[in-house]
């Protein structure tokens, strides 16, 4: 486990807020409170983050009010094995940038 310590010390860029505390956004008030507060602490740090799991417009919405801009999980995909993740990166590459 990493102590708050660890965020002073050690040549951090990038948290994560693990999958647990978003599954349970925006429904559970502690969730929430551990996952703004964590955004928050964060950005004061110049940390980037990253928020795992994520699964429902409800959890990316709270998320990027909150100021996490980078999220991953099933929402955008699922995983995908090499084949499939060259076909979706060659799909992203050729759609307009604008519709």
């Amino acid at each position: 486990s990493c102590s708050l310590v660890a965020l002073q010390q050690l040549p951090l860029d990038v948290i994560k807020i693990d999958h647990r505390f978003i599954r349970d956004i925006p429904y559970n008030v502690s969730a929430t409170d551990v996952a703004s507060a964590v955004i928050a602490l964060a950005r004061k740090l110049h940390l980037t983050v990253v928020a795992e799991g994520v699964e429902t417009p409800q959890q990316l919405s709270f998320l990027k009010t909150h100021g996490c801009a980078q999220c991953q999980g099933n929402l955008f995909s699922y995983p995908l094995d090499e084949d499939a993740l060259i076909g979706f990166l060659i799909r992203q590459y050729e759609r307009p940038l604008i519709s």
